[in-house]
């Protein structure tokens, strides 16, 4: 008969064990609300996995961590198992302040160098736009250059997903903005000089297209090697606030600069402003990073990445709905040009103030995504049907500025559906799938462009701006119902009438939900 007081040892040990199982160092993944969260690793397990079988292991007697060097953390960002509580829903949906991931040293620089950029870029949208429609005087033209610039990566997406698994995302990214500045460059003295033709600008803008199909999904990636997973999503709403930003001062400062010298020099300043992007990557500490594992090079890595992809449909089906929203509904390099030129007849500071007008609204999208977590899939449906419907409303708009206002309105929804999309798959996809996954949503996104831009554009010629926009708009918002639909079945989503609302404090209807996406519903 075992004594007592080794019986009691006994149970001493075994309750050690059973906590040190419980806090393994291993990754471990659940999916909550549809997101895929990342375990912490701690440094107990370590212990548990070395010692040898039989021997308890001690627990490390360490301090937790008090966040890194240098990095301005007000937390921790890898807390022990002993320290932090289970895993629980809100544990990394929880929105922790607009500007959380501000506090990461390596995000501000990355913050600020995009900010410099940003405005370069849309300054040179604004201007490349406006020197089409100049030299050719056809909205059509400028559905072309919208084209030649998205064609790749309608082609070559997706392989710049795989190339963004393989390769150090940090030094790919200094490679790409670097290649897009010299092409910004060479612009600029072509124009400047009055050497520029539009078939020339249609080259620069498939070599622009062809870096970006690596540049794209590399960007969205990296955020989560720059911030914790908590911050995830606040990292991305930030990056389109910090993109919206820059909408707003980028088309005035195109539009003073095409009326007083000409769209030339709005190309130079676009050129000089990746110095900003490629010094802040240049100025990130590696150690503070979170790289990913890089995959190695083997066959079959594409068809992996549609399998994933295919296999999940809380991917999946936000992948669908992105794709007609990115073909259909963001056209307005070519809508806002017709709109201005031949609806309301006004000249380039009025054109440049519609862009502005809609990215009040994307700015004021993307703060307000900023303060919550991570978004749940209605969330995103109900930002696409409101984006079709308002942009139906905007296609029959009798004025000038009534058509401000309601683009201002589009902004809002619009950028919310985008935040909510690129948060919903980044936290939702296995850290060793993001690049593939984040390829397949630029590639959906974007890479529909080639053949909505066009299209767009053809109608806005033929029939006028406000018959394209109103397609544009019904085509979003059918989409955004057919899929509200399909995962309403898929997750056993259904409305119930209730006949005593007095009981359930007012609610006549209520959502009833059961199956495997309910949660992420």
């Amino acid at each position: 008969m075992t004594p007592p007081a080794a019986r009691a040892a006994a149970i001493r040990t075994a309750t050690i064990r059973t906590d040190l199982r419980t806090d393994t160092r291993r990754p471990t993944t659940t999916r909550l609300a549809g997101v895929r969260h990342e375990e912490p690793l701690t440094d107990e397990a370590a212990a548990t996995e070395t010692a040898p079988t039989g021997a308890p292991a001690a627990r490390s007697q360490a301090p937790a961590p008090a966040g890194l060097p240098g990095s301005g953390d007000d937390e921790p960002e890898h807390p022990t198992a002993a320290e932090t509580p289970a895993a629980s829903p809100g544990r990394f949906t929880r929105p922790g302040g607009m500007f959380s991931s501000l506090r990461v040293r390596n995000y501000r620089y990355y913050f600020a160098g995009q900010v410099v950029s940003n405005t370069g870029t849309w300054m040179q949208r604004i201007a490349q736009d406006w020197l089409v429609l100049s030299l050719t005087g056809s909205p059509f033209a400028v559905g072309i250059t919208t084209a030649m610039q998205f064609l790749p990566m309608l082609l070559l997406g997706l392989w710049g997903g795989v190339l963004a698994d393989r390769l150090p995302k940090r030094r790919l990214l200094i490679a790409t903005q670097g290649a897009m500045g010299l092409l910004a460059a060479g612009l600029a003295l072509l124009t400047i000089t009055g050497a520029v033709t539009p078939v020339a600008v249609y080259l620069f803008a498939l070599l622009l297209g062809l870096v970006t199909v690596v540049d794209n999904p590399t960007r969205q990636a990296f955020v989560s090697e720059m911030v914790p997973a908590k911050d995830l999503a606040n990292a991305v709403s930030l990056n389109a606030a910090n993109f919206q930003t820059a909408r707003l001062v980028g088309p005035a400062v195109a539009g003073a600069l095409i009326a007083a010298v000409g769209s030339g020099w709005a190309f130079a300043v676009n050129a000089l402003s990746f110095v900003a992007v490629i010094g802040g990557l240049l100025a990130m500490r590696g150690a503070e990073l979170r790289p990913v594992e890089r995959i190695a090079r083997e066959r079959g890595q594409l068809r992996e990445g549609l399998r994933y992809v295919r296999e999940r449909p809380e991917l999946l089906w936000p992948m669908v709905l992105a794709g007609f929203i990115g073909t259909f509904g963001f056209n307005f390099p070519t809508l806002l040009a017709g709109f201005a030129h031949d609806t309301f007849h006004v000249g380039a500071g009025a054109y440049g103030l519609l862009n502005t007008a809609m990215a009040v609204g994307s700015l004021t999208g993307a703060l307000l995504a900023a303060r919550r977590g991570a978004p749940r899939l209605r969330r995103l449906v109900f930002a696409a049907l409101a984006f079709g419907a308002l942009e139906v409303l905007a296609a029959l708009a009798p004025g000038y500025w009534t058509f401000a206002l309601l683009l201002t309105l589009i902004g809002v929804f619009g950028l919310t559906f985008n935040t909510s999309v690129n948060s919903a798959l980044q936290l939702g996809t296995d850290p060793e799938m993001r690049g593939r996954v984040m390829g397949l949503l630029v590639l959906v996104f974007t890479g529909g462009t080639p053949i909505g831009a066009p299209l767009v554009g053809w109608i806005t010629a033929e029939y006028g701006p406000r018959l394209g926009l109103l397609a544009c708009g019904l085509v979003s918002a059918a989409a955004a119902g057919v899929v509200a639909l399909v995962l309403g079945r898929i997750s056993g989503l259904r409305l119930r009438l209730d006949p005593h609302p007095v009981r359930t404090r007012g609610r006549v209807f209520s959502v009833v939900q059961k199956g495997d996406l309910a949660t992420a519903c």
